[in-house]
């Protein structure tokens, strides 16, 4: 009986860490049609979340390096040279963190990109462990510009509004491949709650915030993207 017990917990084990593994190698070559992030969205919609969303997949060459820089610059200064996982950052997160859970912050682009694709909101410890392992998968299969790739296409800029290319046509009425230094710094100044923050008009708060993005982006330089 105990022996039994023992290959079954070894098979789960195997299973659980396989699986990801299969799932993250997979994706590396095919577009995602779905996501962990839209589909809990659309089984618990939150407050003004509409009836139908809007995506448009475009990959990473023919979306404006403006916004690929000016999300890197927002986001994560240190995309290009890390491993998936800020440890600085993350400890800085967890001295501040209570029995609730780890508090919001300190997630890399890679970290972010593994939450909203494979996993659901939530706070836990269990959680932020397995979207760690999944954001190592995809450093170690994946490079960082289909990290990117994915990353700009999936993350949600307004309710319902998935993308990059969606949120550019949405808010400035042009294609992702044609948005300007300002416009690509106003849409990466929403990231942190597009439900409450708009990339156009711009309020008060996106306007100063769109400041520091073009000040980080010039301090990067064009040449970060290269690193990638």
């Amino acid at each position: 009986m105990i022996a039994r017990l023992k290959r079954w917990l070894f098979r789960l084990v195997l299973l659980a860490l396989g699986l990801p593994i299969v799932l993250v190698a997979t994706l590396k070559f095919i577009d995602p049609p779905v996501w962990g992030w839209k589909i809990h969205r659309s089984l618990f919609p939150p407050a003004g979340y509409p009836a139908q969303t809007t995506h448009l997949w475009t990959e990473l060459r023919n979306i404006s390096p403006n916004v690929q820089l000016a999300v890197i610059a927002s986001e994560d200064q240190r995309f290009p040279s890390h491993h998936g996982i800020d440890v600085n950052a993350v400890l800085g997160i967890l001295k501040k963190t209570g029995t609730n859970g780890p508090e919001r912050g300190g997630s890399t682009i890679t970290q972010q990109t593994a939450k909203n694709l494979f996993l659901f909101p939530a706070r836990s410890f269990v959680r932020k462990g397995v979207e760690l392992y999944f954001a190592l998968l995809m450093e170690l299969i994946w490079d960082k510009q289909r990290i990117l790739e994915v990353y700009l296409n999936i993350i949600e800029f307004g309710p319902g509004l998935y993308g990059v290319e969606a949120a550019s046509q949405n808010y400035f009425a042009i294609p992702s491949n044609r948005l300007s230094t300002q416009q690509a710094a106003q849409l990466a100044a929403v990231l942190p709650n597009p439900y409450t923050i708009k990339a156009n008009p711009m309020s008060a708060y996106v306007s100063k915030r769109s400041r520091w993005i073009t000040r980080q982006m010039r301090q990067l330089g064009k040449g970060t993207l290269n690193l990638l």
